[in-house]
């Protein structure tokens, strides 16, 4: 879980927190907003807790103010997740979303031109769906991510929204 900034035509700041699974790679969602703080971290987790049915296990998040918060630290501890926070100055202790990240903004948030914060999100959803569905990873197989977290492909009895 990590947070991306760009911004708007205008020159009006976003936000985008990037979730993803680590085993599967499937991008799980991408919160835009224009200044996201922890409350609004937990409550993304909530509604991927109530979409999946379930939690992860452990996360990994950088040294961020949103990250190291009383909120979300509360929601882990009433979860039963660890919050894994990575070395400061060390982004390679994330390096899967860092990865991710990186395609995010060279292949979305570089490629279009956001007219509003609607936009923006719209746009950044498209593509968040497109990489999910359509974009075989090597690293997967060559399955794409939506493959692979429906169960195909690696064998193994490992819950794949559990490796965040």
């Amino acid at each position: 879980m990590d947070f991306v900034a760009d911004q708007l035509f205008n020159g009006r700041k976003i936000r985008a927190l990037t979730v993803v699974d680590n085993y599967s790679r499937q991008c799980l969602t991408i919160h835009v907003g224009q200044a996201l703080k922890s409350e609004d971290v937990v409550d993304v987790m909530n509604r991927l807790k109530a979409l999946y049915l379930t939690v992860p296990g452990r996360i990994q998040v950088d040294n961020g103010s949103e990250f190291i918060s009383k909120a979300l630290d509360k929601w882990a501890y009433d979860n039963k997740v660890t919050l894994d926070f990575s070395r400061p100055g060390k982004p390679t202790d994330n390096a899967f979303i860092e990865s991710f990240n990186g395609s995010f903004r060279d292949e979305c948030l570089n490629a279009h031109w956001f007219l509003s914060l609607e936009d923006a999100q719209e746009k950044i959803e498209h593509w968040r769906q497109e990489y999910n569905t359509f974009r075989p990873h090597s690293s997967l197989g060559g399955l794409t991510p939506n493959e692979v977290g429906k169960g195909k492909g690696k064998s193994t009895n490992e819950c794949p929204i559990l490796n965040l």
